[in-house]
């Protein structure tokens, strides 16, 4: 199970407060239909085999909605599980279980998603050297979610937001007047911070090398510029190919020698996972 840092905590109670009050608003009117004391069990489970992600959201849901909620695990971050199999069960109020099974299975289904694209590429490059990456391409509000969803699907974050890392592209490159006074003005600005810049031809591969870039991000370069790239770098600077990355060419892209591969489709096109919760009243 992936760590979660100071970071991402925050970022799951903030995750949990926005989606529990978008849900609930000024309170679940059909849960009060079920009296106060009812006690009930709930299992959920996924109907179809995928990589699980969403625990510390679906105890934050539990924490903030109703403490008294007991969890009972049967999974950890990044296990793999077949369809059908039993994820967690919950037990305490029935009205608690009903008003939050929606808001944590949201979470679940959506970082299990992630979780299992990532997880599908990763296998495809599994004995390359190759480390596969994601980018900001992420659902709004859920950033640091979804990267910690690709590190349970065994690929790599890339920078985080526009503050961790410089990229340095193409209008970048014109504003500042060319490559080289882009990265020197980046170590001055903010010594320390990694360096990318992101080139489409040889000629600005050249430029990027020269100017000392930490890494190169070669933007829909053909396999044989790869190559090309791979042994003018001679190990100067890591080496990241980016654009139109499909499962068919993966393997193809790490064969080249590259150290990175960045991939959207691992937060951009995954596909929520099924999942189901059954209730069982206690005593009733």
């Amino acid at each position: 199970m992936p760590t979660v840092t100071t970071a991402l905590a925050e970022a799951i109670r903030q995750n949990v407060t926005q989606a529990l009050a978008e849900d609930i608003g000024s309170g679940d009117i059909t849960a009060q239909l079920i009296p106060p004391e009812q006690q009930a069990r709930a299992r959920v489970i996924t109907r179809e085999a995928s990589r699980f992600c969403g625990r510390p959201w679906v105890e934050e849901v539990f924490r903030q909605l109703d403490a008294a909620v007991r969890i009972d695990w049967q999974v950890e971050d990044g296990d793999s599980v077949e369809a059908d199999s039993l994820l967690f069960t919950l037990e305490g109020s029935a009205r608690s279980l009903l008003t939050g099974e929606r808001t944590a299975l949201n979470f679940v289904q959506t970082l299990s998603g992630t979780a299992t694209q990532s997880a599908h590429y990763a296998a495809i490059v599994a004995d390359t050297r190759v480390r596969l990456l994601d980018t900001r391409k992420t659902l709004p509000g859920l950033r640091l979610a979804q990267k910690y969803a690709v590190t349970c699907g065994g690929c790599h974050n890339h920078r985080v937001g526009l503050f961790d890392a410089f990229l340095i592209k193409e209008n970048h490159i014109a504003a500042c007047g060319g490559i080289e006074a882009a990265v020197v003005a980046a170590r001055t600005l903010t010594p320390g911070k990694p360096v990318q810049v992101e080139v489409e031809t040889t000629a600005e591969f050249e430029l990027a090398l020269a100017a000392g870039a930490d890494i190169i991000m070669l933007d829909n370069f053909t396999l044989d510029d790869l190559r090309a790239a791979v042994s003018m770098n001679r190990g100067r600077a890591k080496l990241e190919a980016s654009g139109n990355v499909t499962e068919e060419s993966l393997m193809d892209l790490a064969a080249t020698g590259v150290d990175y591969i960045s991939i959207g489709a691992l937060t951009k096109h995954c596909r929520a996972i099924d999942l189901s919760m059954r209730l069982e009243l206690l005593n009733h």
